[in-house]
């Protein structure tokens, strides 16, 4: 996924009221979006580098986006909306082994009164597939681990995967990590120990858990390696 401008990059002084951060450039201040409902722990402190996606639509409050960190390892993408537009981009060019050679690939996929975030189908071989995607920040003990708060959304993606894999078809669960310098992933059991039950419920029942690493800059986040998961 190229930016479609060139970040700016910053300085990051503070993040509040969760959807908002103060940044510094040129020594002037200003505010940007954050777009993370997240506690984004390990993702921030006061005076890291970061970068800012800059709109050019003139009806938003705020131009600026808060896209990238920086910890002195690895860029961090704190913009959880781009790991759907990542694995969309993934999927089309059949980058994923794991999901390839599906002829259909829809979006936003409605089952029951929720959406799931993508529906393969007309594969060779292969049952259709359901694919939920998630994106991962959070570093602790040196892995990647989701989630960074509880969450009874994420908790309730997993139970409808398990009944999909029920059903007779495919059900994949798809963590995004969006940071370089982590070699592993597990459920954050500390956070949310729901959350890693039930993943190690879905694991068990079937259900595929497929973690991918991106590869971060300032030009671009692509694929990285598949990682290990816990």
């Amino acid at each position: 996924m190229k930016w479609p401008q060139p970040l700016i990059q910053a300085k990051l002084i503070k993040r509040y009221k969760r959807f908002l951060a103060d940044i510094e450039i040129d020594q002037k201040l200003l505010t940007a979006h954050v777009p993370n409902t997240g506690s984004m722990t390990g993702c921030w402190e006061p005076n890291w580098p970061c970068a800012l996606s800059v709109s050019s639509n003139p009806s938003r409050k705020m131009a600026h986006t808060l896209e990238l960190t920086y910890n002195g390892l690895s860029w961090i993408g704190v913009n959880t909306g781009n790991a759907n537009k990542l694995v969309k981009e993934w999927l089309h060019a059949g980058l994923i082994p794991e999901l390839a050679g599906y002829q259909s690939i829809t979006p936003e996929k409605k089952i029951g009164d929720s959406r799931v975030d993508f529906f393969l189908e007309n594969h060779p071989i292969l049952p259709a597939c359901y694919v939920e995607v998630k994106s991962v920040t959070l570093k602790l003990e040196g892995k990647a681990q989701f989630p960074d708060a509880i969450t009874e959304r994420g908790q309730k993606h997993l139970k409808e995967l398990i009944d999909i894999k029920k059903s007779g078809l495919r059900a994949a669960m798809f963590f995004v990590i969006q940071r370089e310098d982590v070699e592993i992933f597990t459920p954050a059991i500390t956070i949310d120990p729901e959350y890693a039950r039930l993943l190690s419920l879905a694991r068990k029942s079937g259900v595929e858990i497929i973690a991918y690493q991106c590869k971060m800059g300032l030009e671009e986040i692509s694929l990285g390696k598949c990682i290990p998961t816990e």
